[in-house]
């Protein structure tokens, strides 16, 4: 995982701090700088209060068709962001700037959110809600006093998640013209390779990474989230919206309209303009997105357990110090893990560059996040009393966790594993790059047909990425759903 970040130190490190630091303090820097913070400081509140707010109203409230909404609010996760990109510019060619990324990154990744902070709500004991209305407190009192402070896993996790796409998107942030310290990078990176000016912003953005882990660090704390016991019996009794429920109603309509709607409105249009010819290469891109996408899904669960569960299980410097690589090397842009990688293969194991392993090792740098946050949540939530209790019972510690946590976890794994799969099946620039020779995914055709404005062209791929989206998406949202929406 330090690969990456090393790359870009040793990189650094090369050019002096005599010739690097012109290239970091210069104007063009703070104009990236600006807009990269911006995005941050916009984007992932939106994010967060659209994914809470979501998930309260459709879990906690009296909204009308509680099961439409609900899966409504989770449909954008099978959209990729370029896609959803496209079809806004598509919609609107003018878009472009600041506020347009806000709005297509907003509305690309609010279920990021939304979906843990969708499982925890599940996951409450309604009691501790009833014990505070008993003692006076409103609907919204309740949510603000209650609820809100035990979603803090959820959210600090969703949030971070957000955070490090914003800060490694590059498709959907290419087609609206909107520079970031990624675009520049992908930009210095075609022209320079590996010249010095990606670097320096490499260095940056990097910086900010740091910047963001340690915040999150700082405010997730050590509280315990685990209980034994299935909480109160009955269901939980439902908020009554009142005069408010209209305008609940408008606005998740209006959300799931600009976040679902009108990408796939525009994505089919171009479809039904698409000339036969863009069909031939299909059923090969499918074929080679699926095999790489689960290698890929397989590999980060396997990377990421050890360090969630000591997390999760053993928190402090020494874990937090462990567990700050993994999202450091993935808040890099896929085209520096491309390069890095590239660099290490071609210089000390020159038999695998180029190959599977090598695009397999990139999705698990760049994707190994979303498989850790929901491995620390569901490890999390697993009483330690319950291996306590086996282990006294005579089980040793292996067999313990193999029967008893193992089967507690499996559906946090198997939303990691749903999560990394869908962005890898959706990466560009390093399987561009690392693929070997001939290797064609549903992403790569998409976007070499979209960048040479081939519009039509590159709805079939656009078409077949959402399709095969779903399944990967339907695995989560059942996981965070835990049963039927009462």
């Amino acid at each position: 995982m330090l690969i990456p970040v090393g790359y870009v130190v040793a990189t650094a490190v090369g050019l002096g701090w005599n010739e690097l630091a012109p290239l970091v303090f210069r104007p063009r820097v703070g104009e990236l700088l600006t807009n990269t913070v911006l995005l941050l400081v916009i984007g992932v509140p939106a994010t967060i209060a659209l994914g809470v707010g979501g998930a309260w109203l459709v879990e906690r409230t009296d909204l009308p068709a509680r099961r439409f909404f609900s899966v409504l609010l989770v449909a954008p996760l099978a959209i990729p962001a370029f896609v959803s990109s496209y079809g806004w510019a598509s919609a609107i060619p003018s878009i472009n700037g600041l506020w347009g990324g806000v709005l297509v990154s907003t509305l690309a990744y609010f279920p990021l959110v939304y979906l843990p902070a969708l499982a925890t709500i599940r996951g409450l004991d309604p009691a501790l809600e009833e014990s505070a209305r008993s003692l006076g407190l409103g609907p919204w009192a309740v949510f603000a006093r209650v609820i809100l402070p035990q979603l803090r896993l959820a959210i600090l996790g969703g949030g971070l998640i957000v955070a490090m796409h914003l800060l490694a998107e590059y498709g959907a942030f290419a087609f609206i013209r909107f520079d970031t310290f990624t675009t520049a990078i992908v930009v210095a990176y075609q022209s320079t390779f590996a010249g010095p000016s990606a670097a320096s912003l490499g260095v940056v953005l990097a910086a900010l990474c740091l910047v963001l882990l340690v915040v999150e660090a700082g405010a997730r704390g050590r509280a315990r989230y685990a209980r034994v016991g299935a909480g109160s019996p009955h269901p939980p009794v439902l908020a009554r919206l009142g005069r408010a429920r209209p305008v609940a109603v408008a606005a998740l309509v209006a959300l799931g309209i600009a976040s679902t709607v009108v990408p796939l409105t525009n994505v089919v249009r171009w479809l039904g303009a698409a000339d036969a010819s863009a069909l031939t290469e299909l059923p090969a891109a499918i074929t080679q997105t699926v095999l790489l996408a689960s290698g890929g899904a397989l590999g980060a669960i396997l990377v990421a357990l050890p360090v969630a569960w000591l997390a999760a299980r053993h928190p402090g410097r020494v874990s937090r110090a462990l567990e700050a690589p993994y999202y450091l090397a993935s808040s890099l842009p896929a085209i520096i893990v491309a390069l890095a990688l590239v660099t290490v293969t071609l210089q000390f194991v020159p038999a695998i560059y180029q190959t599977v392993v090598t695009v397999m090792a990139a999705y698990v740098v760049i994707f190994l996040p979303r498989a850790l946050v929901p491995l620390r949540a569901g490890i999390a939530q697993v009483p330690e009393s319950l291996e306590e209790a086996a282990r006294s019972l005579g089980s040793s510690p292996l067999i313990t966790r193999l029967r008893v946590t193992a089967p507690l976890i499996m559906p946090a794994m198997a939303a990691g594993a749903a999560l990394v799969a869908l962005g890898a099946a959706n990466e560009l620039t390093a399987t561009l790059l690392l693929a070997p020779t001939g290797t064609r995914t549903l992403a790569t055709q998409f976007w070499s047909a979209a960048s040479a404005i081939d519009y039509p062209g590159a709805a079939p791929s656009a078409v077949l990425l959402v399709l095969l989206s779903i399944p990967a998406v339907a695995l989560m949202f059942s996981h965070a759903r835990g049963g039927r929406i009462r």
